[in-house]
């Protein structure tokens, strides 16, 4: 694939934004609008855990252990995988899109991957593995059909 085709929709995503995008124009020359925004609110991990590691005997005399807490940043992450995968089927599923590129951090895209329903996954015609979320649209275009062409 070498190009994002007329019509095809750009999800642009991490672990807490997602960025809608359809192309308007044709293959060779994409121009791509925004078509919806998802954000989820996810703070710094320490903002978020409630107090430190807890500990549990050893097996030896007066030993302790200290037990790893949740990363509930990660955790919020994974979640926001899953919310973006649903998203994604409820759109498929109503026919918004026939074509989709998904362009996420390596590990997002991994973990969108594994989530996504058969309806979507027949309509991923390319992926980019990138950040690109904090990246103006038009930057967004040229890195996008950049990774296609040479993929």
């Amino acid at each position: 694939m070498t190009h994002i085709p007329h019509d095809a929709w750009v999800l642009v995503a991490d672990g807490e934004k997602a960025l809608f995008l359809r192309n308007v124009t044709d293959g060779e020359d994409p121009y791509l609008q925004v078509v919806s925004k998802q954000e989820q609110e996810n703070p710094k991990d320490i903002d978020q855990s409630a107090n430190r590691p807890g500990r549990m005997p050893d097996t030896g005399g007066g030993q302790r252990s200290a037990l790893d807490d949740t990363d509930w940043h990660e955790l919020a992450k994974e979640r926001f995988a899953d919310d973006l995968a649903e998203l994604l089927y409820r759109r498929a599923h109503r026919g918004d899109f026939d074509r989709i590129v998904l362009v996420a951090p390596p590990k997002t895209l991994g973990e969108l991957r594994k989530k996504l329903h058969g309806e979507v996954e027949r309509r991923v015609i390319g992926e980019v593995p990138k950040t690109l979320t904090n990246h103006p649209v038009d930057e967004i275009e040229t890195q996008v059909s950049a990774a296609l062409a040479e993929g």
